[in-house]
């Protein structure tokens, strides 16, 4: 408490600080914070007890309200607030007050509460006037400060009672704090600013230290988001981008993030930073992210906190830096005016500001919010619905003459619990209703597209549905409702039953069925939308298209939805830095999908990019958090390779692809044998009407060839050349080659085969040219890897009992032995038998291993065999929804592996394992249901045997892939083909 010789102290010291203040520089100054008290009390608090800080509309110097401060019983207390200060700058701050009527004159002045880190409290006038209840008067002053300090401006007044108002507080500086960045290190042996959030306790400590001497101990934590946080309002500026960056570390496994929390008149949001990452124990990791802030605050923070849990965890060396923005480039094409139709981007708040905005303007016809409309944020209560976020965008979208998707109406993902609480069918189908009418009726006219249900396919199912808690509660009336209700909310609007992995065959027939059905029924379905979350290899261009095709029977109109394009073919890998050449093959890929867009744009009205530029990505943090740049423009705007494949393909950099060429034996007659059926062809990208594929076997002293032309001009020029190490092969259509080797072609239904052994010595670079005499030429260029030939068994038609016994069915099947070692050169093995039928696979493994344990809390770390099946054998490199990793310990524990929580197999398995003298048998049942089991079928087909000691996987073993990734990728799994 102050007393009225300090009141004088502190008159002393503001003269003081007066005479030392900086003289401001000739600069135009920055306005830092301002506060109207127009909505809120915008953060400022009482300070002393029985003082109440309140807006009113009493009196005001400007528009329509002030704060009025009343309640004091002594002259220090008033009305305080943390500002956001930096050392070494000088701030400038003017304010107004009055007395309050009937209050008597006094000074009112505006103080600094100073503590220095390590040092004691001072207290340093700012700046003082004489008021009166007559009227407003100014009170203005320069502030700075020179050491690490904690900060709290405040108004007193000398009256001790006196009650007063408060309005219109400007605090400008001459420098910028929101282009200055800040940093923490804790090597004062204090907070340096950060402050408990919720219950926890901060302590600098010598033992949290990253670097340096002193780091911040976080413990006693009761929530998840409780933890250290960091004022940052003032050192940011709306609009502007920022990278964020800490360490931490924690003694026990958790997941930790960094987030942000900004408020407006006392309502919070939180976005995320850096989502939740593992944090390892005892081992310092790094959090970071950028951020741009992008809406009107009073209150600003950041702060660290678990995903779950409230285990403590150290803090050291925060960053915050101003990222300055780089102009986007006008000196190349805008996107959407090389496309034959309208292109769009999903966006978000901060897109609609500074370059983000120019990007937008420049390269878009149309926008889609990415989650502004959906049903958790329109309407995240019954009734309550929340439009500030979709009026924004809806706003940018009118004021710059753009076309605006609504995204989305109805989705199983991102729907509030209320929804689907104590919901009969009559309830569920009222509160769709009820949501479609309000948040489409508010934008009717405004928003001219409409996904009025999104991803209610499942494959999987008989009838092609999600079971989703719409679907379990209303069956197919939800879809009939919700495009019903959105037809008479606007009738002028494009209704879209939009999904993803439309372009995989059987997504594709499964949703054709269901939207085909609905319309037959008079269900308003304007539109399928294709989402299209691609790879740099998968799925093929060519699904795209049949896609495209397929659905184009309907009479619908297509758009393409979502479109981006991962820079990994699997779900585990991650890049520090993404090399120009995976940049390059994402340009490519960009390239022959928009080549698929541009042939087929009579039947495709819109695409939509999802995202203005990699700096803001769904990608970054799903389905784990890693570098995953999927866009055309980089982190700074800038023109990828992606860009250049949409743009103007002529300006991409060379293309070397790479194929894998195991031994083999082919007998060359233009007929297909089998052997190329082990693995898919490479395909050639389409260009017009001509398309390939072709593979390569590698032999003694030579290369067998493989090409499969589509193309209907049948000309016997027509020509396939293979060039090897330089040296060209040309073979025509009509079987003309030259001598020195052997060839075959053969008529096709779609064109024709080519088939050769080609004399290449040990030459690893190959060049496929296909020309059509009467059109286009196309052409893969790379380099191959010599492989040993892919492993086959076969498996007969039997069934089992799944026991652990070992049936005398089992005698038809002949044995394969694991003998390629990923781990280790010898531990445990298994000889493994397979048999089929009714759509079912059936393996036996009989494992040696006289020792086992299952003692490691990792299942693949236990004495275990693993069983990989591709259904459709292609080879790719990642899952697909229908390829399964089936891992059964020696105690039958089951564990299943496959793409995201392995959703499509993980009821596919039944086991049965029984103890040996010298290890263990293994028998299973794996359903196999999106393919039809027949006689001659192939299966891409591992098993893995691991070997433990302890708690620790000592050894590993499979039959084909000796690459330790099976996990992953498919590519190199051995074949299994089907006999009676």
């Amino acid at each position: 408490m102050r007393t009225a010789r300090t009141w004088v102290f502190s008159a002393c010291l503001g003269l003081l600080a007066g005479l030392l203040a900086a003289v401001p520089a000739a600069a135009a100054p920055v306005t830092i914070a301002g506060y109207d008290f127009e909505t809120s009390a915008g953060g400022w608090a009482p300070r002393g007890a029985g003082v109440v800080v309140a807006t009113t509309a009493d009196a005001a110097h400007a528009g329509s309200r002030s704060l009025s401060v009343t309640g004091r019983t002594a002259t220090w207390n008033g009305a305080s607030i943390t500002p956001p200060f930096d050392k070494g700058v000088t701030y400038n701050v003017t304010a107004w007050a009055r007395a309050l009527p009937g209050q008597p004159s006094s000074t009112i002045a505006l103080t600094m509460e100073r503590t220095p880190s390590g040092g004691s409290t001072t207290y340093e006038r700012i700046g003082a006037a004489t008021v009166t209840d007559a009227a407003w008067v100014e009170i203005s002053g320069a502030y700075t400060f020179s050491v690490d300090s904690t900060l709290n401006m405040y108004f007193e007044s000398s009256e001790a009672t006196g009650a007063f108002y408060l309005d219109d507080v400007v605090i400008t500086s001459d420098a910028d704090p929101t282009q200055s960045g800040l940093a923490t290190d804790f090597e004062t042996g204090t907070a340096q600013g950060w402050a408990a959030r919720g219950s926890a306790t901060l302590a600098a400590a010598a033992g949290a230290a990253h670097a340096g001497s002193y780091g911040l101990a976080v413990t006693n934590r009761s929530a998840s988001w409780d933890g250290p946080a960091r004022n940052i309002l003032g050192k940011m500026a709306k609009g502007s981008k920022y990278a964020l960056e800490v360490w931490v570390r924690s003694a026990t496994a958790q997941n930790l993030g960094l987030s942000v929390e900004r408020r407006l008149s006392g309502t919070p949001s939180y976005e995320r930073v850096a989502a939740p990452v593992p944090v390892t124990p005892g081992t310092w990791t790094k959090l970071a992210g950028t951020y741009t802030l992008a809406y009107d605050i009073d209150f600003l923070s950041v702060y660290v906190e678990s995903d779950t849990g409230t285990l403590p965890f150290d803090l050291d060396d925060f960053v915050m830096t101003y990222v300055a923005p780089k102009p986007i480039q006008t000196d190349i094409p805008s996107l959407k005016d090389t496309v034959p139709f309208t292109l769009g981007a999903a966006f978000y708040r901060g897109a609609t500001l500074g370059e983000h905005a120019k990007l937008i303007n420049k390269h878009y016809d149309s926008v889609t919010p990415g989650n502004a409309l959906k049903w958790d944020a329109t309407e995240p209560a019954e009734g309550v619905y929340t439009f500030a976020e979709g009026d924004a965008l809806v706003d940018f979208a009118t004021d710059n003459d753009l076309q605006f998707r609504g995204h989305t109406l109805v989705w199983h993902s991102q729907t509030p619990a209320w929804v689907f609480e104590g919901a009969t069918k009559a309830i569920l189908l009222q509160r769709i209703e009820n949501h479609i009418r309000a948040v489409m009726g508010r934008y009717k006219g405004r928003i001219g597209t409409w996904d009025v249900v999104n991803e209610v396919i499942d494959e999987n199912q008989p009838d092609g549905l999600r079971r989703s808690p719409w679907f379990n509660i209303a069956g197919l009336d939800y879809i009939r409702t919700a495009f019903r209700v959105a037809r008479e909310v606007d009738p002028d609007a494009t209704l879209v039953f939009n999904d993803y992995n439309t372009e995989f065959p059987r997504k594709r027939e499964a949703m054709f069925k269901v939207v085909k059905q609905l319309r037959q029924e008079g269900v308003p379905i304007d539109a399928v939308g294709h989402q299209l979350h691609v790879n740099i290899e998968q799925a093929p261009a060519s699904w795209i298209e049949d896609s495209i095709l397929r659905f184009a029977q309907l009479g619908v109109e297509q758009q393409v939805t979502e479109l981006d394009v991962s820079v990994y073919t699997d779900f585990v890998n991650s890049y520090t830095t993404v090399p120009a050449a995976v940049l390059a093959e994402q340009g490519h890929r960009y390239k022959e999908i928009f080549d698929v867009f541009r042939r087929q744009a009579a039947k495709l009205s819109s695409v939509t990019i999802w995202g203005v530029a990699d700096d803001a990505t769904w990608l970054s943090s799903f389905p784990i958090t890693r570098l995953n740049p999927p866009l055309p423009f980089d982190d700074e705007l800038q023109a990828k390779p992606a860009f250049w494949g949409i743009a103007d393909p002529s300006h991409l950099p060379p293309l070397t692809r790479q194929l894998n060429a195991p031994a083999g034996s082919i007998e060359v007659d233009g007929k297909r044998d089998v052997e190329w059926d082990y693995l898919p062809d490479a395909p050639i990208a389409r260009t017009g009407n001509l398309s390939a594929g072709f593979q390569v076997r590698s032999t003694t002293g030579g290369l067998y060839v493989l090409g499969e032309v589509v193309d209907a001009t049948n000309n016997k020029t027509d020509t396939v050349t293979f060039t090897v190490g330089g040296t060209a092969y040309p073979i025509q259509r009509g079987g003309t080659h030259a001598h020195g080797f052997k060839a075959h072609t053969k008529k096709t239904d779609t064109g024709y085969r080519v088939e050769a052994k080609l004399p290449s010595g040990t030459a690893t670079s190959v060049k496929v040219v296909v020309d059509d005499a009467a059109g286009p030429e196309i052409s893969w260029n790379g380099t191959i890897t010599f492989l040993p030939a892919i492993k086959t068994t076969c498996a007969p038609k039997g069934t089992p009992v799944i026991d652990g016994t070992v049936d005398s069915v089992w005698s038809k099947a002949k044995d394969v032995t694991t003998g390629t070692w990923v781990q280790s050169t010898s531990g445990a093995t298994a000889k493994v038998k397979a048999l089929w039928n009714n759509g079912t696979l059936y393996v036996l493994a009989r494992v040696t291993d006289p020792v086992l344990s299952e003692e490691s809390p990792n299942a693949y770390e236990e004495d275990s065999v693993e069983i990989f099946v591709d259904p459709q054998n292609n080879k790719t490199k990642g899952y697909d929804d229908d390829d399964g990793q089936y891992r059964i310990s020696f105690t039958n524990h089951q564990s299943i592996g496959g793409t995201f929580d392995a959703f499509g197999i993980r009821d596919n398995l039944t086991s049965a394992v029984t103890l040996t003298p010298t290890g263990y048998v293994v028998e299973a049942a794996i359903k196999l249901p999106t393919v039809t089991l027949a006689k001659d079928a192939l299966l891409g087909f591992d098993v893995q045997v691991n070997d433990a000691t302890g708690p620790a996987r000592t050894a590993a073993v499979t039959w084909n892939d000796p690459t330790g990734q099976s996990y992953l990728n498919t590519s190199r799994w051995g074949v299994l083909q089907l006999a009676k």
